[in-house]
């Protein structure tokens, strides 16, 4: 059974979570961001920010649809599982026995499980690869078993190392068809997400819904504006990176792969998928397993995949054992999915992290207060306050603890360059709001009525 969250808890840390979440979406100008978790065996969060699409003022919904790229390695080793589960074929068949026109290749000799561990020493995208800055259009299968017959496409030996290939995953999309007599995205879709009854997934761009799509952008490392970028099907790589979604489904998606439910593969499948077979650099983690990225958020192992795809960056992370999932998608090339999908984690095993306590009267202390260094959160996570910087990359490190003491809060944890020891005075309306609050670097305000000093202002003016 899944490790158990405390209900109220985890309530706290998803409402700090969906402020923080809103507040870095405006900070780090990220065109949209969507967000969802699943947690208590259903869908416990799931919010949108900022817009779909920036030209059209189209604001962002937690219905849009985004592409998920990579995220599709995850639904194409499922299927390879579900196949091998009903005897279809083995990991440990080659290649070959299944896409015949590779016979005799270097590729041909390598294993399912290879290709599907990306242990196969493959070329990851091929000489040809411009389709990834959409100069070309993304490989058909007849480009695609041109690339793989080449002598260069086993740049490695088979397992050697892992090596990520998305070309190695399009061969795999090859396997799926030769066994199933199915086109990939038919059988993936009837296979996988019916089977969910996901109306927000599906496997490769649908023209039909390209309207509820939202609007991808270019990065702002090249350039001072961002650029819309053009919607493109992934033809034969469909099965490396074509699926679309929004988070909502996606950890719906990712609830079938918790132990106990087999909607999709027994449990025994799924300890092969989940297990971390290989490292991915000289560190011990991450890892991967079969079409499965295995990482880390502090102590707890977690399962997932992320997805790169020309105007979207997404990641989504699983707790196997909390039975617990969250997926972040961002419309930006840039956009910084693996942050904001990690401190969903972080914040709730801060709130977490001890036995919770009573937090009678300390709401009436938590907003978001603003001076002219930058902005502090108070805010109450597992019936504890904490004073949190939302701007910062990890706003959970070296956490820095409150305590109440009338219309006062001491300061008893954090960084020794913080203000250990000294005290946040808090001044109320009369209706019970916070006017202000007065600490070691002055007074601030909330954010609602902030304004700089007018000598900040005289010079920003003259500058």
């Amino acid at each position: 059974m899944p490790d158990a969250l405390d209900s109220e808890t985890l309530k706290e840390a998803l409402a700090y979570y969906d402020r923080w979440l809103a507040f870095n979406q405006r900070y780090q100008r990220i065109p949209g961001v969507q967000a969802a978790v699943y947690a208590e065996d259903a869908v416990a969060f799931s919010a949108a920010y900022g817009h779909a699409d920036l030209e059209q003022g189209v604001e962002l919904t937690d219905q849009h649809l985004f592409r998920i790229a990579s995220h599709s390695k995850t639904f194409t080793a499922t299927a390879l599982l579900q196949l091998a589960e009903q005897g279809k074929l083995r990991l440990d068949d080659l290649v070959a026995t299944h896409v015949t026109e590779i016979v005799g290749t270097p590729l041909g000799k390598r294993t399912i499980r290879d290709l599907v561990s990306h242990a196969g020493g493959v070329t990851r995208d091929s000489e040809e690869a411009d389709f990834w800055q959409l100069a070309a259009a993304y490989p058909d299968r007849e480009q695609l078993l041109r690339v793989v017959k080449e002598p260069g496409s086993a740049v490695l030996s088979g397992n050697d190392r892992f090596k990520y290939s998305n070309i190695g995953f399009g061969l795999l999309g090859l396997v799926i068809e030769a066994v199933t007599g199915t086109p990939y995205n038919e059988f993936v879709r009837t296979a996988i997400v019916d089977k969910l009854g996901l109306t927000g997934l599906g496997p490769e761009l649908d023209p039909a819904r390209l309207g509820e799509y939202a609007i991808g952008y270019s990065s702002l490392a090249y350039a001072d504006q961002r650029v819309p970028i053009d919607h493109v099907d992934t033809g034969a790589l469909a099965s490396a990176t074509g699926f679309f979604g929004n988070a909502r489904d996606l950890v719906s998606y990712w609830s079938a792969h918790l132990p106990g439910d087999e909607r999709l593969l027994t449990d025994a499948s799924k300890r092969q998928m989940q297990h971390p077979w290989w490292k991915t650099t000289s560190t011990d983690w991450p890892k991967y397993g079969l079409g499965l990225m295995v990482s880390k958020v502090g102590d707890r192992e977690l399962i997932g995949h992320s997805g790169g795809f020309p105007g979207h960056i997404s990641l989504s992370l699983v707790d196997t054992e909390r039975g617990l999932a969250v997926s972040v998608l961002t419309n930006a090339i840039d956009g910084p999915a693996r942050q904001l999908t990690e401190t969903a984690f972080k914040l709730i095993e801060l709130a977490s992290s001890e036995p919770r306590e009573d937090a009678a009267g300390l709401e009436r202390f938590t907003g978001r207060y603003a001076n002219l260094w930058g902005v502090m959160d108070v805010v109450v996570l597992g019936g504890r306050l904490y004073a949190i910087d939302p701007s910062t990359p990890d706003p959970v490190v070296d956490p820095t603890t409150l305590e109440m003491e009338g219309d006062t809060l001491r300061i008893t944890g954090g960084s020794g360059y913080g203000a250990i020891g000294e005290t946040y005075r808090f001044t109320f309306t009369p209706d019970g709001s916070v006017e202000s609050v007065r600490g070691s670097s002055g007074l601030s305000r909330p954010l609602d009525v902030f304004s700089l000093p007018d000598r900040v202002r005289v010079s920003t003016v003259r500058a």
